[in-house]
């Protein structure tokens, strides 16, 4: 079964994206993709939704 992890954070920036996607790697999650959320007045992202999957045995906690 292929179990999804959803990552947020409001700290955009190169440092922390990093940070968090080698965090979860470690922990046995393969990198998916990532979303932003944009403010309307400001080029910068607000927010950021990095995704993760695993597979993982049927009924076993996704944590």
């Amino acid at each position: 079964m292929l179990a999804y992890k959803v990552v947020e954070t409001s700290t955009v920036t190169d440092e922390s994206l990093e940070s968090i996607i080698n965090e979860w790697v470690a922990k046995g999650w393969g990198f998916d993709g990532m979303q932003f959320a944009m403010r309307e007045s400001s080029k910068r992202p607000a927010m950021a939704f990095l995704l993760f999957t695993r597979e993982q045995a049927e009924g076993a906690p996704v944590g």
